[in-house]
């Protein structure tokens, strides 16, 4: 009987001590589960202050999800916003920087500006007739412009000395040698501002200058006294002066000609130059004014038709991907804008078909393809590149990074197609004569 009623009880108990057990492990799941919220401080009077505490910086992950946050809008690029509007012909057109015939804005220039849609314009000594009416011609071709969807550049080679494209009513500014005889940047300086001020007057927003080759050729056909001189550090100090000169009047500066064209002993306009350095060698003299410009944000670099076979036996620095790819993009970290010297000149028109050359230095990271002279070249350059993309031989990626920097260029600049020449003839030139009077002085 005793063996009996034990084992009926134990029949029950077993049911109820199973029950009893999985209440208390729910009871016991159900604290842990109170006790994982993370606290305001340590004490176990968290729980019952979540609710007042929820704005402190210490409130749960739970009590963050939640309260859903507001979406922070995306950071709006506006250079990445115009890229995209732009279709592939406008975006090749943007690369393009040519020349153009006489002294008003003829028929096939007008063309060239609706066609190709070129984005920029160079003017030489032959575009130039009065101030009043090179100012005239600047800004027909601007007006012109104004159907394309991005500001024209207006560029010209304004360096002083023997390189001026200002008319004879511009007082002159004299050579960069004799400005850097003074060994004074505050005057190299002003020498930038004096120049910004001349391409003003007739409407012009870049200037090809300041010259960053360092004259260590006495033989030099080129350079000679268009070079502050024959030291790499007097050109950097001086260059970089009239480089921030330029800027600070507003007018974009162009440095020229990287790597160097201080030690050519034949002119590019007329064949090719061979320098027979080392990297090394480049790095200890031509290379340093070029890197302080880089430091000191440069908005563009004209690249040489120099080859350096050292570096590269097979094309000239501006065709060269060693030159402007490894060095000057990657060793520099150089991002700016990137253009080549005048691929009509004899140094590349001898040796190299103009697609050819169109190709190559696409490829090898310039941004803007100069081409002066011929409407007919910048029809090539614009149909070569536009086959090349459309056949796979280059990325419209690759397009579309040379285009972001000259768009990021244009809006830095705020230019604008309605800008006209500005500026005070008389003001200027009693300014650049009290200033040839403290050069002299020194």
């Amino acid at each position: 009987m005793h063996n009996y009623r034990y084992n009926s009880n134990n029949k029950w108990r077993k049911p109820l001590y199973m029950m009893c057990l999985l209440l208390g492990i729910v009871l016991l799941l159900s604290a842990c589960g109170q006790a994982q919220k993370p606290s305001s401080a340590t004490d176990s009077n968290s729980g019952s202050n979540a609710g007042s505490n929820s704005g402190q910086s210490s409130s749960s992950p739970e009590q963050n999800t939640a309260q859903p946050q507001e979406e922070v809008p995306e950071e709006v690029d506006p250079v990445q916003e115009q890229l995209g509007s732009l279709t592939l012909e406008e975006k090749i057109g943007q690369m393009i920087l040519a020349g153009v015939q006489g002294t008003t804005l003829d028929d096939q220039a007008k063309q060239m500006i609706t066609d190709q849609k070129v984005g920029g314009i160079i003017f030489y000594a032959n575009n130039v007739s009065t101030l009043e009416g090179t100012a005239k011609f600047v800004q027909s071709i601007k007006e012109a412009n104004q159907s394309n969807p991005v500001p024209i550049f207006m560029s010209v080679d304004q360096e002083g000395g023997k390189v001026s494209r200002m008319p004879e009513t511009v007082e002159s500014i004299p050579s960069s040698r004799k400005v850097g005889e003074t060994k004074d940047s505050a005057l190299a300086e002003t020498m930038g501002e004096l120049l910004a001020r001349q391409v003003q007057l007739a409407g012009f927003n870049v200037d090809f200058a300041p010259v960053l080759d360092v004259n260590s050729n006495p033989k030099n056909p080129v350079i000679g006294d268009r070079s502050f001189g024959s030291s790499a550090e007097l050109v950097s100090r001086m260059g970089i002066a009239e480089m921030k000169g330029l800027r600070s009047e507003g007018t974009i500066p162009v440095v020229k000609h990287f790597p160097g064209h201080g030690d050519t002993s034949v002119d590019s306009h007329l064949d090719l130059p061979v320098v027979n350095k080392t990297e090394k060698q480049l790095a200890e003299l031509e290379w340093i004014p070029f890197q302080a410009a880089v430091k000191e944000q440069a908005e563009a670099v004209m690249v040489a038709h120099i080859l350096f076979p050292k570096l590269d036996p097979d094309h000239p620095a501006s065709l060269s991907d060693v030159i402007i790819g490894e060095h000057l993009r990657e060793k520099f970290n150089y991002d700016g804008v990137v253009i080549t010297d005048d691929l009509s000149m004899g140094a590349i028109a001898k040796n190299f078909k103009l697609d050819e050359a169109t190709l190559a230095t696409v490829k090898a990271g310039s941004d803007i393809l100069l081409v002066a002279h011929s409407y007919e070249s910048a029809k090539t350059i614009f149909d070569t590149l536009i086959s090349a993309v459309k056949s796979g031989k280059i990325t419209e990626s690759r397009i579309d990074e040379s285009v972001y920097r000259i768009l990021a260029l244009k809006q830095q600049y705020k230019l604008s197609d309605d800008q006209k020449a500005s500026g005070d003839l008389k003001q200027l030139n009693a300014d650049i004569v009290d200033w040839r009077k403290q050069v002299d002085a020194r």
